[in-house]
């Protein structure tokens, strides 16, 4: 079984919407500002998994600041995962900070009656079907996950209700790029540490946060902590598989394409020809992710 840990989809009234979304969501500005930078349906992911012999796919949602938008693509996601037989594993969107955005525009502090209980919530996305949260972008939605409240809900929803957190990381270093800037390594590794109860997959190799385990502290840290592939090609050399799993191990590597970035079918090629063996190969590209997710 192949899957995919890490794509994203829009409902298609949300592409429609692209032009007047960038005025008003910061993050989806910072990537979809550039024509691009493409979008796409959950049907459209069906069509490339099909493409690509891909079995299933974690479908991620996006940091949004309107918590109107953030329940509509729940909505959406939750929905095509259920009609998908299984082949679609939905993560959601969570509005956690207060003071924010509602319908584009800023509010005051403490919007209980606007935002209600994140954790009312996150228990209804549970019970809807959720399987995961994110793709997070703290730095994006303005809390910090290394100490806040918003850390606080999420550690106890990834504990409470099994909740995998997908969280983008930002390479301290190298070269920039659209959607570069989420969470710094430091917030990482700081949360990881706090909240040793809650399952983390940090996209993008982590930031190249693995490179740290080196260091006792940091690999103790990292126990419940996974790296997905996404958008692989754009940051490191195909080396990178073997110096991460000789830094965590080979379980705690998964496989994500980060479609429509780029097509899963080039994407799973770039992997199988990173110099993988047979069985880390099926580890990666399915075997860990189906573990994690009970599959």
């Amino acid at each position: 079984m192949i899957i995919d840990s890490h794509t994203h989809v829009f409902p298609p009234a949300v592409r429609d919407r692209r032009d007047a979304l960038l005025a008003t969501e910061p993050a989806f500005a910072a990537i979809y500002t550039h024509r691009d930078a493409a979008m796409a349906t959950a049907g459209e992911l069906l069509a490339s998994m099909d493409e690509a012999g891909v079995d299933r796919s974690i479908m991620c949602n996006f940091a949004w600041h309107d918590e109107a938008l953030i329940d509509q693509t729940n909505e959406y996601i939750l929905g095509a995962a259920a009609r998908s037989g299984g082949r679609l594993i939905p993560f959601v969107s969570v509005h956690l900070a207060g003071g924010r955005r509602h319908g584009g525009v800023e509010t005051e502090e403490a919007p209980a009656a606007v935002s209600g209980d994140p954790r009312a919530k996150i228990r209804m996305l549970a019970s809807a079907g959720a399987r995961g949260i994110g793709e997070l972008r703290p730095s994006d939605s303005g809390y910090d996950l290394a100490n806040s409240d918003e850390a606080d809900v999420l550690a106890w929803a990834a504990s409470a209700f099994d909740l995998p957190l997908l969280f983008h990381a930002s390479e301290p270093v190298g070269h920039t790029y659209a959607g570069k800037e989420g969470l710094p390594i430091g917030a990482l590794y700081a949360f990881a540490k706090a909240a040793p109860g809650a399952t983390i997959i940090a996209a993008h190799w982590g930031g190249g946060l693995p490179f740290y385990a080196l260091m006792p502290e940091v690999r103790a840290a990292l126990a419940n902590v996974y790296v997905d592939t996404a958008a692989s090609h754009l940051l490191y050399e195909p080396a990178v598989y073997r110096r991460v799993i000789d830094e965590i191990g080979v379980r705690k590597v998964l496989w994500g394409s980060d479609f429509p970035l780029t097509t899963q079918a080039l994407a799973l090629a770039r992997t199988q020809d990173a110099g993988l063996t047979a069985g880390e190969l099926a580890a990666i590209t399915g075997g860990n992710a189906g573990e994690l997710l009970g599959i």
